[in-house]
């Protein structure tokens, strides 16, 4: 018999144990408020409005500051889905705009994912 974890894995591509550990991880390296403000904020710098990472933060530097965390296929598309459903239960936003932020959502995971793979490899 199959059991529901494994349905859900069959159905999402992401292993059981992965799926915990990465919200795990992503929650419990920082407050999920602070994760939330972090990502609020460069997202806000980054589509065009006002350097609130930076002056906060300083330089984005997302490999550097990703390096603690699992930056893996599994974790990119976990994210992504993540991000999936927070503008599919955005209103306001048209359907042009979702699928451009959605496009720099996946470029950026996966620029990660790569940039994980190629700093391992030195």
């Amino acid at each position: 018999m199959t059991s529901l974890q494994q349905k859900v894995s069959e159905y999402s591509g992401v292993q059981f144990e992965d799926a915990f550990i990465i919200d795990s991880i992503h929650i419990c390296k920082f407050e999920k408020e602070d994760a939330i403000q972090n990502q609020y904020q460069f997202f806000v710098q980054r589509m065009g409005g006002p350097p609130l990472y930076s002056q906060r933060r300083g330089h984005p530097a997302l490999i550097a500051r990703h390096r603690p965390f699992p930056v893996t296929h599994p974790a990119a598309e976990r994210w992504l889905h993540h991000m999936q459903q927070a503008l599919d239960n955005t209103e306001g936003i048209d359907a042009n705009s979702k699928t451009t932020m959605m496009n720099f959502f996946r470029h950026t995971a996966f620029f990660l994912v790569a940039g994980d793979e190629m700093t391992k490899q030195r």
